[in-house]
């Protein structure tokens, strides 16, 4: 389910006391039974803390955002912290950010519930907006108010639709031939 290179950056991170999740997209994809392109992780941890814990394998990509890209073995991982999003006045990465300790805080700012899942290094599912129902459903619904969550980051519209010249938040078709 979980690549041991994943696993054993969940462990490490578990060791040291935090809470460490597998994501967003990698889960969708666990669950439908495909392989995810990439593995995202989620913690309580810090990025500095996450930057000590793993040395010479962690690359500072994102740090005001919380983003430590980890090198463990062949993959590249990237490894946030726990955050709450302020407003995207350049509609595409938030103004400010506020570290949290609640993984449901972090789940509430991704754009779909099928996206909105994390799972453990023992295979427990959090899902608190029910995007495993949607998944077996193969509905695409938004965290959160719909409108507002597609302004937030300009580039969901562009991959919500097929024809750039129509009102992308009026049609999903291309989402959903992409996820199911």
């Amino acid at each position: 389910m979980i690549p041991q290179e994943v696993r054993t950056l969940l462990a490490r991170l578990e060791s040291a006391g935090h809470q460490a999740w597998a994501v967003g997209g990698c889960v969708r994809d666990t669950l439908r039974r495909a392989a995810p392109s990439d593995w995202d992780v989620t913690t309580d941890a810090r990025p500095e803390q996450v930057m000590a814990l793993f040395g010479q394998a962690a690359i500072p990509t994102g740090l005001k955002h919380g983003t430590v890209t980890v090198r463990t073995g062949e993959m590249r991982v990237e490894v946030t912290t726990f955050r709450r999003d302020g407003t995207y006045s350049d509609h595409r990465r938030p103004d400010a950010v506020r570290f949290s300790t609640s993984l449901e805080e972090d789940l509430a700012r991704r754009d779909l519930t099928v996206n909105a899942m994390a799972m453990d290094l023992r295979g427990h599912i959090c899902d608190p907006f029910g995007g495993q129902e949607d998944l077996s459903r193969r509905v695409l619904r938004c965290v959160g108010e719909p409108m507002r969550r597609l302004d937030e980051d300009a580039l969901r519209k562009c991959g919500y639709t097929p024809d750039p010249a129509r009102r992308p938040y009026k049609d999903l078709w291309y989402l959903a031939r992409r996820y199911f």
